[in-house]
């Protein structure tokens, strides 16, 4: 019975990629929001630095989020008549 568990367990992956896209999408929401309020105040060394790094925290996350995608999943771009 463990090894029929195991083969299981092996094959399910630990989060699935609806998940991961949530999860993507919700980083890519907090570090905009941590971009836009740090641009207020960008006179002092915090505020800079909070900028700098939610700004590539949102690249990060945006590409990460555009990796989850299936790139042969394309969707027509105009419609045919």
């Amino acid at each position: 019975m463990k090894k029929e568990d195991q083969e299981k367990t092996k094959d399910k992956p630990l989060v699935d990629i609806v998940t991961k896209k949530e999860i993507a999408k919700i980083g890519m929401t907090v570090s905009m929001g941590l971009t836009v309020l740090s641009a207020f105040n960008l006179r002092s060394r915090f505020s800079k630095n909070l900028h700098i790094i939610s700004g590539a925290a949102l690249v990060g996350f945006s590409f990460y989020h555009n990796s989850l995608y299936d790139k042969s999943e394309k969707k027509p771009t105009s419609i045919k008549k």
